[in-house]
Order: C-alpha cells, then structure tokens, then sequence
C-alpha cells in the first residue's frame, strides 16, 4: 500500500476529503512533497510556524532539552527550568495584570482552562461568546464556537452560553452581574480576518468592569506578531483579564497556555485543590522550543516588517475575481465569488507550488498565513502564481 493508502485506512480523517499533501521535509517558508517538489508555505500550519519551518534556534533546543529530560511529573508540582524560563520571558512582555502563565497542550485546553478560571473567580455560569469565532473542538470549547453547525451533532453541550453577532453593540446589554466571561478574538480570523471596532473593544472592557465580568481575549492565531504587534491586544489598548496563546506559542511543537492575574490564578490551588490538573501541558520539550523560537523573532524582529509585507500582498493581489482583500498583518483573506472557484483556485495554487486552504466560516476566502521570515521575493512569487491560478481558472 502507498502511503496515501495508509494514511486514508489507518489514520481517523477530519474530513471526506482530505488534502493528502504527503510531505516530506520543510524548510524556511518551503513545504517538499514527496517528489522533493517544493511548496511556499501560505498557511504556516494555521499561524503556527512564525518563525519558519526548521528554525536552527529552536531545534538545537529541542536537541539540548531532550539529552536533560523528558516527561518527569504533572504539571505544577517540580520545578522545570524550560517552564519556568519562558513563563518568565511571556510575562517580560505582558501587563502587570497577566503574570501568571498556566501552561496547557493547546489552544482549545487554554480555552478549557480559561472557561472554569472565569467561573471558579465569579462563581457565575452565564457565558457570552461571537457567532462565527472559533475556540477549539473539545467540549467546552464547542461551546463557545459560533456556528450550529459544528455544534448540532455534539448537543448538549455547556448551559448558560448567549452569542452574539461580532462587532454588534447589542451584546453591551447582556453583560450583566450574572456572568462570568465574555470570549472573543480581537481579530475573527476563520470568519475571514475580520477586524472588530476599537471603540467596541473599549465599552465591552468597560462593561465588564462595571459588572465583574471577566473578559478573555483569544489570541491563539493572533499572537506572536501575526497582526503586526506582539499580540493584538497592545495595537488596541484594551487588556483582557484572560490571555490565551496557542499555536505560534510552542514554536512548532504542541502548546497552549492561558494567562491571568497572579492572584486571580491562585484561585485552582484550593477549593478545590488541583483546580485544574494536566498530565502533560507544559511540556519541557515544547517550552525548550516555544522560548528559543520567541526568543528569535523578538531579537531578529521579525515583526518590524509585517505590516510592509501585509501592504505587498494587498498591492500584488489584485484581480477582477477577487472580489475582497481583508486583513490584519499577515493574517489575510482573499475573498471570490464563492466556495466552488475559491477550492479550485487553492487547488491549482498547490499544484504550480503554493501551499494554502480556506477559513472555516468564509469558505469562499483563501487563507494567507505565512511564516513571518517571507521574504519579498517569496510574497512576489506566490502572488504570480495565484494571480496564475485565478486566471487558468477563470478560463
């Protein structure tokens, strides 16, 4: 059997029709297949590999941390310097209100994490969330997502969760004294990049302080540099009382983490003890590899240059067919007529060497998420080649 085969009969599929991209190494901005054909990444795993694929930095870490140990205990009982070192980095970089870093193995386990931190701290229920966001798959996370259809096959799911449309002064209303969060991303990225009103940020930030509600920025895509700022929250002035990172976070390998007050934190030690637990959240592999692929982009600055590489897309993509470009940094979506013409142009894209796919709640959007090291030569290609695509397609 080939290894298409294999992977259609023994490994669980996501969908009915997978990519089947078989890759064989990554390097820079480059997916190979398994013909050694190279491929420009423009998805970087879903905002994952900021910092490029095989990054020298991150996996001597990885080779330094794994000769020291591997898995010794659950997580919060010993002290592992890789947790401890880029805990300390993280909060060099962040408010004084979000100092305490609870690592987990991923984005929706910080959403998890995140969720019984805001209700053991209120000790309310009442949840409020954005139609069309994304927060992850696991149960709790479902919850919150936007969209019944994702939802519907997985009901019941959690109680007392109110959704609202994004950037809609109506959910001002709803934040009362019987809630315990608000979840949102300060930028929707899978409802293709769409980019809320500051003024709305700040009155939501205000009624949650009015009421005592928490309120939980979601930057699991939209941190690390991806909107042009370290996270997005800083462009905007507005501080949430719960961080959560995900993603670029573990440089490549598998972690998330949610971020609050140290006193808020506190609060999972007691009442019960061991509030929240994880066997493997903040692995010392992963953190050894987060810390040294956050310690490259801030010393190589990689995020100067985003918004000029942002404005270089935007200036290159330019075609009838396009029908919109929206973006923030280089998290972008190219918008076309509908879901049909944009699978056959990212489909065309991967066959003249383009690697992209589409948003989960604008399916009509081509994702632009590459690594922050794409060089302008590189950005100039790709868009020659979907500007190739789109026109083999129109005809």
């Amino acid at each position: 059997m080939t290894q298409r085969q294999l992977f259609l009969t023994y490994n669980a599929q996501t969908s009915e029709a997978p990519l089947c991209f078989e890759v064989s190494q990554a390097n820079g901005v480059y997916l190979f297949d398994e013909a050694g054909k190279a491929h420009i990444d423009l998805i970087g795993g879903i905002s994952v590999c900021n910092v490029g694929h095989g990054n020298r930095q991150v996996i001597e870490a990885i080779k330094m941390q794994v000769d020291h140990y591997l898995h010794v205990m659950v997580y919060g009982e010993v002290i592992q310097s890789p947790q401890v070192q880029y805990a300390v980095a993280l909060a060099s970089r962040l408010p004084d209100k979000l100092q305490s870093i609870y690592f987990t193995n991923s984005g929706a386990e910080a959403v998890e994490g995140a969720m019984k931190l805001a209700k053991r701290a209120t000790q309310k229920s009442k949840i409020i969330s954005f139609k069309k966001s994304y927060h992850g798959s696991t149960q709790g996370a479902l919850s919150v997502m936007g969209s019944e259809y994702w939802q519907q096959a997985f009901r019941p799911l959690l109680p007392d969760i109110y959704q609202f449309e994004y950037n809609d002064h109506e959910v001002l209303e709803c934040i009362d004294g019987s809630t315990a969060c608000i979840i949102l991303e300060p930028v929707q990225a899978e409802a293709g990049v769409r980019i809320p009103d500051q003024q709305w940020l700040r009155n939501i930030r205000k009624k949650c302080d009015e009421t005592g509600c928490m309120l939980i920025f979601d930057e699991i895509q939209t941190g690390f540099g991806r909107t042009g700022s370290l996270f997005r929250f800083q462009e905007i002035g507005v501080i949430p009382d719960i961080l959560l990172l995900g993603k670029a976070l573990g440089g490549g390998m598998p972690l998330g983490a949610f971020i609050s007050s140290k006193e808020t934190m506190h609060l999972l030690t007691h009442n019960p003890l061991l509030g929240h637990i994880t066997t493997f959240g903040g692995h010392p592999v992963c953190c050894a590899a987060g810390l040294a692929a956050f310690n490259y982009l801030v010393l190589e600055n990689l995020i100067h240059s985003v918004k000029a590489k942002e404005e270089l897309f935007r200036a290159l993509l330019i075609h009838p067919a396009i029908r919109k470009l929206s973006s923030c940094g280089l998290l972008i979506a190219v918008h076309f007529d509908n879901f049909e013409t944009n699978k056959k142009i990212i489909d065309r894209c991967i066959e003249k060497g383009v690697f992209t796919d589409w948003f989960l709640f604008a399916d009509n959007a081509m994702r632009i998420a590459p690594p922050l090291i794409i060089s302008e030569e590189e950005i100039g290609k790709a868009c020659s080649i979907i500007l190739e695509a789109i026109n083999e397609i129109e005809c």
